[in-house]
């Protein structure tokens, strides 16, 4: 059983009233000590260790207002990150608890307390929700917190991160998220072709019993080889030199003789016998202009 596992289920005994739930700390040495992010709640600081079975000394704490995480990268996972790789810390937990104020606190609850407080509108943030992470559930503030944890590049493959809440009346602890078991889906899986390691020796094994000298290879002159690859060579250069040769052009056509219509012939010959018969014409005398005649009156 490892400790989260062993940690969890001492403390659903003990809810549950049995005298004897218990956890020796001792027994998970190498897996102590625990970074922990929880939130600022004062309630929390004498329930925490006494739930979780583990002492304080093997705590290393982090706090802010409602555990929340936002970015990847920021300055709360790099906290994370160097409790790890600077104090030692082997697992991370979020720790989230209910009845939490920020959970109940809304944007316009939070910029009348930030009024009150003498900061105006103009002075925060335009997304006062993503700024600050305000939430509406714990459980799943601490489920996007855990995830956005496991999947910062800070936080490396080996150290196992959980998601716990409390529930601040009975102090049982459920297990949100287990960081063991996304540890597991992320690990790298071996292989199928290396998972015998014997296969790729079982392959060569047909070649053990072969003999070089054995081998028989087809007995050939090396003069009657080259005779007969210079014919091969012959009869292709024919055949590429006849396939080369561009085809005689065909002879064009003879040119049609022309058909002329019996019926236009003999409208022609008509025409031209009328022509001749027909008498020469007459000119037209030019005309006459009139002649104006004025009479004189007696007197």
């Amino acid at each position: 059983m490892r400790l989260f596992e062993a940690m969890i289920d001492a403390n659903h005994r003990a809810v549950a009233g049995d005298p004897s739930a218990g956890l020796r700390p001792a027994d998970f040495a190498s897996e102590l000590p625990i970074v922990a992010l929880t939130c600022l709640d004062v309630r929390l600081n004498p329930l925490l260790p006494e739930v979780l079975g583990v002492p304080e000394d093997q705590f290393i704490w982090l706090r802010n207002a409602g555990n929340i995480i936002t970015d990847p990268l920021g300055s709360t996972v790099r906290s994370l990150a160097l409790a790890c790789a600077v104090e030692g810390g082997q697992e991370i937990a979020i720790i989230g608890h209910t009845d939490c104020p920020m959970g109940q606190t809304t944007a316009l609850a939070l910029l009348d307390q930030f009024r009150s407080l003498g900061v105006e509108r103009h002075q925060l943030p335009p997304n006062l929700n993503e700024f600050f992470g305000l939430f509406g559930s714990e459980r799943a503030n601490v489920i996007k917190a855990a995830d956005i944890v496991r999947q910062s590049p800070l936080i490396g493959p080996k150290i196992p991160v959980h998601g716990l809440l409390v529930d601040i009346e009975t102090g049982q602890v459920d297990w949100l998220v287990n960081g063991y078991q996304t540890l597991d889906s992320a690990a790298p899986r071996p292989s199928p072709a290396l998972a015998d390691p014997g296969q790729p020796l079982d392959a060569l094994k047909p070649l053990a019993n072969l003999e070089i000298g054995g081998l028989k290879f087809p007995e050939e002159k090396i003069g009657e080889t080259l005779v007969q690859a210079g014919d091969w060579l012959a009869a292709k250069v024919q055949e590429w030199e006849a396939k080369l040769t561009p085809p005689e052009a065909p002879a064009p056509p003879a040119a049609a003789a022309p058909v002329v219509s019996a019926t236009y012939e003999a409208w022609r010959r008509e025409k031209e016998r009328l022509q001749r018969a027909a008498p020469p014409k007459i000119p037209t005398p030019p005309p006459i202009p009139p002649k104006l005649r004025f009479h004189k009156k007696a007197r």
